[in-house]
């Protein structure tokens, strides 16, 4: 089954429909504006790296999905914000001492919170987590799913400091006793449908769900950490049936795995450096998953630079389709051509799939930075100069925006998002780490989990050979 808008995705829309849209008056009005420095990938780094460290309870480490709308907790930005701890050590921003302290607290609140099959007063169960948890208790907020892939990036987040905090302290001694108890209690095989894939989700109230993760999409690392379990693992036959179901075609001039939205191409490649490896797909296409990634980007952005529809803003550096927020939920013309815009949608585009309403987000390109370097960093750059703080501020570039959907006395130059998503910031900062530093993808290469769900998925060649599960 093909499912080419994920189920967090579609669990995200339902939810934040309706909150997300509105100038907040309660921003904090002393906080440095975009004007009062100059742009440079450094001040993106450390703004960005600011979000999950400033905005994360302390105790808990819950992270709030978005800032500065009141929302619950991202299990998947907490994976996220687990990592960039890492790399505020590595660049100073925090002391090793500190990152371990809060790394803890997140790993000891994890692991104490709840794990059922009632509807409520649990967290998870079987080892995952739900999608979104109550920012208050930690506990399932409202009657999400529990989630196979927020669980997969809350876990990948949770191995990368299992590996990195690798000293001798009580603390970091503790670090990675618990982060080894976490993701050995996820009882992945539990999750496998008779399909021999992973379903995307399960409700105490009404069982699996029938969507299953199947074909090119953002679940790589996902099936990874599933293969490579100690204690729960699937079999190595579900990576030649995740495969089945790819769509190689030509985009836009170039030839890739196809799949909408660019966090498809992203997410994976946030934890796991697939240059120069190859699984038996791959090898039969020349390729590598990095080399996809690449093509897939650059076909965005040509998709964006024809721009047929006509949206305002669109060029060589304003570019960028993937999942993020956006201005309504209507339909206006655009030119002589009736319009659908949304709020929160799995924009993108591909040879099968077009979810284009005029909104661009930073985090498509931001996120693909060690892809295409040479059309990412210029986009950022761009959007930058051309819209300023209206983009740009305390945390680094807000979700999103659309110069075409223009409201005369609200907002003439457009609309802009007023807050920041968790979900998008995470790509930001740790592609740019690795572009940078390759500091996230070297940690994980001395991860034996990853390594060995790498190597049963039939992964070979490049720094993968040098290794041992």
């Amino acid at each position: 089954m093909k499912k080419l808008t994920p189920l967090f995705l579609t669990a995200f829309i339902l939810i934040t429909t309706s909150c997300n849209q509105q100038v907040n008056n309660g921003q904090d009005k002393q906080q440095k504006s975009a004007e009062e420095s100059t742009f440079d990938l450094d001040d993106l780094h450390r703004r960005t790296f600011n979000f999950f460290w400033d905005l994360a309870d302390p105790v808990s480490g819950l992270t709030p999905d978005r800032w500065p709308t009141e929302s619950f907790s991202s299990i998947a930005a907490m994976g996220y914000g687990l990592t960039a701890y890492i790399i505020g050590v590595e660049h100073q921003y925090v002391t090793r001492e500190e990152a371990a302290n809060r790394v803890l607290k997140t790993l000891r609140f994890l692991w104490d919170l709840p794990q059922g099959d009632n509807e409520t007063d649990v967290a998870g169960y079987q080892g995952f987590y739900y999608h979104f948890l109550d920012m208050r208790t930690g506990m399932r907020f409202k009657t999400v799913e529990l989630s196979t892939i927020d669980t997969g990036l809350l876990m990948a987040g949770i191995l990368s400091c299992l590996t990195y905090f690798d000293g001798d302290s009580e603390t970091e001694s503790k670090i990675r006793k618990l982060a080894d108890s976490l993701y050995r209690r996820v009882e992945w095989d539990w999750f496998l449908n008779d399909n021999d894939l992973l379903s995307m989700g399960w409700h105490p109230e009404k069982g699996f769900l029938k969507a299953e993760w199947s074909g090119y999409n953002e679940a790589m690392i996902l099936y990874i950490l599933a293969l490579g379990s100690p204690t729960h693992p699937v079999p190595g036959v579900c990576w030649k049936n995740w495969t089945q179901n790819y769509l190689w075609a030509d985009f836009m001039g170039y030839e890739h795995v196809n799949f909408g939205p660019l966090f498809g191409h992203q997410f994976s490649h946030m934890y796991i450096d697939f240059r120069k490896i190859q699984d038996e797909y791959m090898k039969e296409k020349g390729i590598d998953y990095f080399e996809n990634s690449r093509r897939a980007t650059l076909s965005n952005r040509a998709y964006c630079v024809e721009n047929k529809k006509g949206f305002v803003g669109y060029d060589e550096n304003i570019w960028g389709l993937t999942a993020c927020d956006g201005p309504a939920n209507m339909t206006r013309k655009v030119g002589n051509e009736p319009v659908k815009f949304h709020t929160y949608w799995a924009r993108g585009v591909a040879s099968n799939y077009l979810n284009d309403d005029g909104t661009i987000t930073p985090t498509a390109a931001g996120g693909s930075i060690p892809f295409a370097p040479e059309v990412c960093i210029p986009a950022l750059q761009a959007m930058y100069d051309r819209y300023g703080e209206h983009l740009y501020d305390k945390y680094g570039f807000k979700d999103a925006f659309n110069p075409t959907f223009i409201d005369n006395g609200k907002n003439k130059n457009g609309w802009f998002d007023t807050d920041y998503l968790g979900l998008d910031q995470g790509p930001i900062l740790i592609m740019l780490e690795n572009h940078r530093t390759g500091l996230v993808w070297e940690i994980m290469k001395k991860n034996p989990y990853i390594i060995s769900g790498l190597k049963k998925a039939g992964f070979e060649g490049g720094w993968l050979d040098e290794t041992t599960p």
